[in-house]
């Protein structure tokens, strides 16, 4: 096994190259993957065969994989494999701005951060891929938090974000791209979407430290933040703004432009990411496998139950 930095210009992420098969079922290699995993935040993992039976096993060498609650059932496809396809017929299309139509494009956000307990990891890989577009982005959030000025890193010691689960990007409250407009949602989306204001909000503070080593990890999400809790007005919002101001910022995010042999693992504790989307007349088809667990330090609002909000995941 081998790697080297995904971008001499980033603190983060890695490239592994010269895996086997075989070489997944070693414990000492699953643990330099995990301890680089963690160290890097993000691997793109070339040059294993690209099939789903692979894809669980290298899912292991992080940690327990997750069965997605709302996967449905396809045959020949392993119960830890989640699709997700941008697909012309079916599926969601914004328009960031005057006419700029993509499907199958999300802003910056941490997967499940509208629930109390965020699972620690996904690992991404093509199944169908368009001819333009379709890149995958990272931010760091240990990088942001270093390079957070200090009078920022003071104001929001000890402060939690709320957060709601809200299915239309165009809605959300902080990050937002002038211009953007919801056009066409998802079918399988569009059914849980009239649901979604009955449930309670989750809290998740702004800043903790990363369990294994102890750096100080800025832990935002732009996408379903509601604003600060016990601080929902407006000088609140403004220093929410403020930080989603300073943790988006692209001249810090890698953007992966993918190959067709690519796994791409981040650790969703640590890392923002978002999808460029792709041409509304193309279709890009991409499988998920999720990483279990719970970095322990969510709660829901008012001493809510999380179990409906579980049964309802991005």
């Amino acid at each position: 096994m081998k790697h080297q930095p995904i971008s001499d210009m980033l603190p983060f992420g890695a490239l592994v190259t010269g895996l086997t098969e075989a070489a997944l079922d070693d414990p000492g290699i699953a643990a330099r993957l995990r301890a680089l995993w963690i160290d890097r935040g993000v691997l793109v993992v070339r040059g294993l065969p690209s099939d789903s039976r692979t894809h669980v096993r290298l899912g292991r060498c992080f940690g327990q994989i997750e069965v997605h609650p709302l996967r449905e059932a396809q045959e020949g496809l392993p119960p830890e494999v989640v699709d997700i396809v941008a697909d012309p017929d079916d599926g969601d299309i914004y328009d960031l701005g005057g006419g700029d139509l993509r499907g199958g494009w999300l802003p910056w956000h941490s997967d499940l951060c509208y629930s109390d307990r965020i699972n620690h990891g996904g690992i991404l890989r093509a199944v169908v891929l368009p001819e333009r577009g379709g890149r995958t982005g990272f931010i760091d959030q240990i990088a942001a938090y270093d390079t957070l000025p200090t009078r920022l890193k003071d104001a929001v010691q000890g402060l939690s974000i709320l957060y709601e689960m809200q299915f239309d990007a165009s809605k959300m409250r902080f990050g937002r791209r002038d211009g953007l407009r919801l056009v066409r949602m998802q079918q399988r989306t569009r059914r849980f979407a009239d649901r979604v204001d009955t449930l309670p909000r989750a809290i998740h503070p702004i800043v903790y430290e990363q369990p294994e080593t102890g750096r100080s990890v800025l832990h935002v999400s732009p996408w379903f933040a509601a604003g600060i809790e016990g601080r929902e007005d407006e000088e609140g919002d403004a220093l929410l703004a403020e930080v989603v101001a300073h943790c988006t910022d692209t001249e810090h995010a890698y953007h992966h432009q993918w190959q067709q042999d690519d796994y791409v693992v981040w650790d969703n504790w640590r890392m923002m990411h978002c999808a460029s989307g792709i041409e509304t007349g193309a279709r890009r088809h991409m499988q998920r496998v999720g990483i279990a667990g719970d970095y322990g330090l969510g709660r829901m609002e008012a001493g809510a139950s999380a179990d409906e909000r579980h049964a309802i995941v991005v």
